[in-house]
């Protein structure tokens, strides 16, 4: 990660893009879905930190789907 990302309070939509690996309409899916907050600035919209660091060490639904078969008797 490079090093100018880090201890930030909040990502530009191309910068979250980049320190996340995911697209940006991947992020915008994301945020529809309630499940990444987004901000509004002037004509910006900019990702809190701590937003996509919840999203992306949340598991996924598809792990918690396989977890719970596994576990089914």
């Amino acid at each position: 990660m490079n090093e100018r990302f880090i201890d930030r309070l909040a990502y530009s939509m191309k910068e979250a893009c980049e320190v996340s690996s995911l697209g940006k309409t991947t992020l915008y899916g994301h945020i529809k879905a309630g499940r990444l907050d987004a901000v509004r600035v002037g004509g910006r919209t900019v990702i809190p930190a701590e937003s996509l660091k919840k999203l992306l060490s949340a598991p996924s639904q598809e792990s918690k789907k396989q977890s719970s078969v596994a576990h089914q008797p």
